[in-house]
C-alpha cells in the first residue's frame, strides 16, 4: 500500500522585519508566498495543511484546512506537532510558510525517496547544510514529540531530531537548489532571487 503524505505550510507568527505582515502573505513577484507554493503543491498533495494561530490571515484558502499550534510559542516544532497530530496521512511534508520559490521536481524526488526508505524524517541536504523545514515527518514521531514538548527541552528541530532516524537527500548545489530554500527574512532576501 503507498504511502500518504499531507502537504503542510508552517505560516507562523508575524514578521517583525515587515512590520507585523505575516511572511506568508508578502508579495513577491506579483503573488503571495502561500499562493506562490500552493500552485506548486496542490496537485501533489491530497491534503494541504496550514499551520497559523492567526487563521484570519487565510481566509478564503478553502483547498487547504487551517489548524493552529497546540503548544505556544514552540516555534516551527509546535507546528509539526499541530500538522501531525491533525493528519490522517502517515506522513506530513512540511514547508516553511516563508519560502516563495518551492521547486516541484525536488519535492517530488525527496517524496520518491522518502516512500521507499524506513526514515522517520527525510530532509534535504544541499553540500553541508541541511533544510528541516523543507522535510518529510512520518506521523509515528508524534507521540515522542508529544511528551518532548511536554517537558521543558529545546524547541529547535534539530534538538529533537538529534537521536532519530533521519535520512538526508543530497541536492546539487545551483542557483535552483539555492532558491528553492531561500527564506525570506528581511525585505533584501526577496530581492536576491528576483
Amino acid at each position: 500500500m503507498a504511502i500518504t503524505i499531507s502537504g503542510v505550510i508552517l505560516a507562523g507568527g508575524a514578521g517583525k522585519r515587515f512590520g507585523g505582515i505575516i511572511k506568508s502573505n508578502l508579495v513577491v513577484e506579483g503573488e503571495t508566498i502561500i499562493s506562490r507554493m500552493l500552485s506548486v503543491i496542490n496537485d501533489i498533495f491530497e491534503e494541504k495543511i496550514i499551520v497559523t494561530n492567526n487563521p484570519e490571515e487565510f481566509r478564503g484558502l478553502d483547498q487547504c484546512r487551517i489548524i493552529g499550534d497546540q503548544y505556544q510559542k514552540a516555534g516551527p516544532l509546535g507546528g509539526i506537532h499541530a500538522a501531525l497530530k491533525s493528519t490522517s496521512a502517515d506522513a506530513c511534508f512540511v514547508f516553511a510558510g516563508d519560502m516563495p520559490f518551492p521547486d516541484k521536481n525536488i519535492i517530488e524526488d525527496q517524496i520518491l525517496k522518502f516512500s521507499n526508505s524506513e526514515f522517520d524524517v527525510l530532509i534535504p541536504r544541499v553540500g553541508k547544510l541541511i533544510e528541516p523545514l523543507h522535510a518529510i515527518y512520518r506521523k509515528s514521531l508524534l507521540e515522542e514529540l508529544d511528551k518532548y514538548l511536554s517537558g521543558d527541552k529545546s524547541r529547535a528541530v534539530r534538538d529533537f531530531l538529534r537521536d532519530k532516524n533521519v535520512g538526508y537527500l543530497p541536492i546539487p548545489d545551483s542557483m535552483t537548489s539555492r532558491k528553492t530554500f531561500a527564506n525570506i527574512n528581511s525585505p533584501e532576501d526577496i530581492s536576491k532571487f528576483i
